[in-house]
């Protein structure tokens, strides 16, 4: 079992923290969409393993007027961290959510990533495709927040950001309701069936 450290504050330390110990993409939608700013942290993993699943929450405007959340989850098979945001059973997407076309496709360095939509009931809308071998999970606060999917055209490993050059400005906002609802505080759980 590999332990749930929990939710860390928005800021450059916490931040630092996650891409130190990052076996997965620490995955940003880069631009961010106008108005958004970066709201939390959560990580599965310990010193032995590394981080083996990594959840960036971003808030901002909504398309269809309020606050959106979005969650953006890169985990390994059978982690969990990413169906416990989205409140869905199982820890991966489950059987044949891929066996359609994609509904929507971002990009990384170059390379096109397809995503499926998996029911998440009126409580949320979410994406999940695979990149660099590892889950790529969507997770929006509602449906209507989903909207924005047309609007991520890219997303940016922020392990590969920090490697190769003066890291970017990041803004970072209050901490995200989405986040510490669904994951409980550090040493709260453990994964692999979180």
């Amino acid at each position: 079992m590999v332990p749930l450290r929990g939710v860390r504050e928005p800021g450059s330390a916490s931040l630092d923290l996650v891409l130190d110990e990052a076996r997965v993409p620490v995955w940003l939608p880069w631009p961010l969409p106008n108005g958004w700013v970066i709201t939390g942290f959560a990580d599965v993993g310990e010193e032995r393993t590394g981080t083996l699943a990594a959840a960036v929450a971003l808030s901002g405007p909504a398309p269809l007027g309020g606050i959106g959340e979005l969650v953006v989850v890169a985990e390994q098979p059978g982690i969990g961290l990413a169906a416990r945001i989205a409140g869905i059973g199982g820890p991966d997407p489950g059987e044949g959510f891929d066996d359609d076309p994609p509904d929507a496709k971002v990009r990384n360095d170059g390379h096109e990533i397809p995503l499926w939509s998996v029911d998440g009931g009126p409580e949320r809308a979410i994406y999940v495709g695979e990149a660099m071998a590892q889950w790529l999970w969507f997770v929006f606060g509602s449906a209507d927040a989903g909207m924005l999917m047309c609007e991520i055209a890219s997303v940016r490993d922020l392990r590969e950001a920090r490697d190769v050059g003066p890291f970017p400005e990041l803004p970072f906002g209050a901490p995200s309701p989405l986040l510490t609802e669904t994951v409980r505080p550090a040493g709260g759980g453990t994964a692999a069936g979180l």
